[in-house]
């Protein structure tokens, strides 16, 4: 593709009120709004000051941002070009958006922190953001270092990663059906620990699950009582309190255990012909060998955790192994039990068969995903050098990845329901769009020929109610 050589462009002018970039932020926004975003907002928050005044909308307004990609406080002025003026009501000058983050203090964000919650609940209400949560539900728990520069943002440190940050730790809740949610966000300091609240947040996202399976959602998957919750994590999380606290709300759980000696000598009592043979569905890269490998065994034996605590404390469940081939054999940095394999083991309650679980617990790296998509698009920045105003932009953000997937869940397309915020953004949102009024109603003329026209209809019509056949 080359520029046109019979037209050649002769000028370029920043002149017309009628258009906005980004008309994908009009059904989106009223989902919210069926959703009675701001009407959470301001129930739960009262900031001080005329800064804090309409808090409902103020939030409506960051969270639309982000859903339009904004990564910053400067980049939220997207909100005042064009027609968007005409479109929405009080897009909200970006200082005013910074002055208003600026005022919360940790007990605004804990409020902040119920919104989301109830916000999931009710687009559960009115899409199939958690299609089939009535089935097999997995709770995925792990932190991440967002990276900041210099000393001025408060509580930053240095974490496990060696950069310096601040620590956000994440809670998601996913289905076989449905794509990828987060019911729990906390943002703490950079050199906090990762285990540091994940009791609580795993007992919030449990019970936050329970709420969402009595919610009138898709009960296609029949009847009967709902399979346990499998809450999994890695080895930074296996201890007492977060196992517990996810074992105390109903759930299973499935968690990496260090190398320990009580683990060590577990695995020597595995007898040899209990190993069984799996293949990758894709070769995984060794990052300490740099090789490929593709083969690997797994086997189990019964395992008591915490035997350490009391009685009453120790928790009974299956250890569940992992070997794989160590290429490196030449170290001597290990014990003879390391010599020909490596092992990977976590601890499990779950009644599932060996390759079953040790193939499920291996999908708890779906997080890092969801890491890595909150990174990609509102969390690429920490706006503010107060640490309570980035704590409440992180909640802004979690909002915005929930609402970003419902309306994707609404186009009915498999490719979009289960995308990232960046492929959501790319064919949903940053649609152009010219304005026109009519008998005092507006009438959006989008792109012809755009290649998710069908989608983009489909979301539309479905927000708006138009062309919804008659049942009945």
């Amino acid at each position: 593709m080359q520029l046109s050589h019979i037209r050649p462009i002769a000028a370029a002018k920043f002149d017309d009120p009628n258009l906005v970039s980004c008309a994908g932020l009009v059904p989106t926004v009223a989902l919210a709004q069926q959703c009675e975003l701001a009407a959470l907002a301001d129930e739960q928050l009262t900031v001080p000051t005329d800064k804090g005044a309409n808090a409902g909308r103020k939030i409506t307004s960051l969270v639309a941002g982000m859903v339009g990609g904004a990564d910053s406080i400067d980049d939220m002025a997207m909100l005042r070009h064009g027609a968007m003026g005409t479109i929405f009501d009080h897009p909200y000058a970006l200082s005013t958006l910074g002055s208003f983050l600026r005022e919360f203090t940790f007990g605004h964000v804990r409020r902040l922190d119920a919104v989301g919650p109830r916000l999931l609940c009710g687009l559960a209400d009115r899409t199939p953001i958690v299609a089939g949560i009535e089935g097999s539900v997995f709770v995925d728990i792990d932190d991440t270092i967002i990276d900041v520069h210099g000393h001025g943002k408060q509580g930053s440190g240095y974490g496990y990663s060696g950069m310096r940050g601040l620590n956000a730790l994440i809670a998601t809740v996913s289905t076989q059906r449905a794509a990828t949610v987060i019911v729990g966000q906390r943002l703490r300091k950079g050199s906090y620990g990762s285990a540091r609240g994940a009791a609580r947040m795993l007992a919030d996202t449990v019970a936050a699950v329970a709420r969402l399976r009595a919610a009138p959602t898709d009960t296609a998957t029949g009847v009967g009582a709902a399979p346990k919750v499998l809450a999994r994590a890695d080895s930074a999380f296996y201890g007492y309190r977060a196992v517990r606290a996810a074992i105390r709300g109903g759930a299973d759980v499935s968690v990496t255990v260090r190398q320990t000696e009580t683990v060590k000598a577990a695995i020597t009592e595995i007898d040899e012909d209990a190993w069984t043979p799996i293949e990758y569905t894709d070769a995984v890269y060794d990052e300490n060998t740099g090789t490929w490998i593709s083969r690997a065994e797994v086997a189990e034996i019964d395992f008591t955790a915490f035997t350490s605590r009391t009685k009453g404390q120790q928790m009974p469940g299956r250890l569940i192994v992992r070997r794989v081939p160590n290429l490196n054999v030449g170290a001597t940095d290990q014990g003879s039990l390391f010599d020909t394999w490596r092992f990977h083991a976590f601890f499990t309650t779950t009644d599932l068969d060996t390759v079953t679980a040790a193939k499920t617990h291996r999908q708890q790296a779906i997080i890092e995903q969801v890491h890595a998509d909150l990174k990609n698009s509102a969390l690429a920045h920490l706006p503010s050098n107060h640490f309570s105003a980035n704590a409440a932009w992180l909640v802004c953000a979690v909002i915005a990845f929930n609402l970003t997937r419902a309306a994707a869940t609404l186009t009915r397309a498999p490719r979009l329901v289960k995308a990232t915020t960046a492929s959501i953004r790319r064919t949903l949102i940053s649609v152009p769009a010219r304005i026109a009024s009519s008998a005092r109603r507006l009438t959006l003329h989008l792109p012809t020929n755009w290649p998710w026209e069908t989608a983009w209809n489909t979301l539309f019509d479905s927000v708006f109610h138009r062309n919804i056949p008659i049942i009945g």
